[in-house]
């Protein structure tokens, strides 16, 4: 099955809604075909979350919506036991966090208690309440949008918490010519609403796919190569871990899927990196000093480490 003309269609159904960001799209789905969760961070109103929603508009799968606040509990998102008089028992609600696709609006607003809940159904596709633990819903995708640390109201995400989130996205402001076209098409973008693109059959099809795209071994070590050449740099404080490594390997195998390849080519490593390992990256003190950025650092790391011959 050729893969390459869904995969287009879904970007260009987004873009209608969400203008300048096809880059931004294309690794959204890359996520959700490897199973990889999406941390989206930018300035507030930018477009994070009609992104977001976009994004799960195009699914044929359940939508769940959690706006973090500094005042939400963790059985806001995991759910609760509720008494049923007329039964004399409880019974368990479930919580939003039982979607297919879960949107986790201002994630750092919420207080790190609350940010917890999210741990195990990130990791293990499940989670435990009351000494219960249910499976979550296939597929199951978390999409979390960040406002910058600093401003009011915010908490920092731990490491831990990153490390959850096989791909980050960096939306900036738009261009002068992108935001001239948002204005002159303001009032359709407001109302409009995405179409179904994606099944969920086909959606576990290509995901099938991914599976089996081949890897050979130079590529193999090229990833990890990559991800050495970070925890050796003398300007961060913790090193990638390896959900780094399988992040860069498991979205590449998606890529090349959707690209309707039976092999992963270094191209499809370089075009996914920055976004593996951008939120993975802490700087020391010495190095934030230094004026050191994560996009400085990913850069050296592509054109140092040497590329495997295809």
């Amino acid at each position: 099955m050729e893969y390459a003309d869904l995969g287009q269609k879904f970007v260009d159904e987004i873009s209608k809604t969400v203008v300048g960001r096809d880059r931004a799209i294309r690794v959204m789905l890359i996520g959700l075909l490897s199973q990889g969760h999406i941390l989206i961070e930018g300035n507030p109103g930018i477009g994070k979350t009609t992104l977001a929603k976009a994004f799960a508009q195009t699914l044929g799968a359940k939508f769940d919506r959690i706006q973090m606040t500094p005042d939400i509990l963790p059985a806001d998102i995991i759910g609760t036991n509720v008494y049923e008089e007329k039964d004399s028992k409880f019974d368990f609600r479930a919580g939003p966090i039982f979607g297919n696709v879960i949107l986790v609006d201002e994630l750092n607003r919420a207080t790190p208690k609350a940010q917890s809940a999210l741990l195990e159904s990130m990791q293990e596709r499940q989670v435990t309440y009351d000494g219960r633990t249910m499976k979550l819903s296939e597929p199951f995708i978390v999409v979390a949008t960040e406002v910058p640390f600093g401003s009011p109201g915010t908490y920092p995400l731990s490491e831990v918490q990153s490390d959850r989130f096989a791909y980050s996205i960096h939306m900036d402001f738009p261009t002068v010519n992108e935001e001239i076209d948002v204005l002159g098409r303001i009032d359709e973008i407001e109302t409009r609403t995405c179409r179904q693109i994606i099944t969920l059959e086909e959606l576990a099809n290509i995901s099938q796919a991914a599976r089996e795209v081949f890897v050979s071994d130079p590529v193999k070590k090229y990833i990890v190569s990559l991800v050495n050449f970070l925890r050796t740099s003398q300007n961060l404080k913790n090193p990638p871990s390896v959900r780094a490594s399988i992040s860069l390997h498991k979205g590449a195998r998606a890529m090349a899927a959707l690209d309707n390849k039976d092999h992963i080519v270094p191209d499809d490593i370089k075009f996914l990196a920055p976004f593996v390992f951008w939120h993975r990256i802490y700087l020391t003190p010495e190095a934030l000093t230094a004026g050191i950025t994560p996009d400085q650092l990913i850069s050296e790391m592509l054109d140092q480490v040497p590329v495997p011959k295809e």
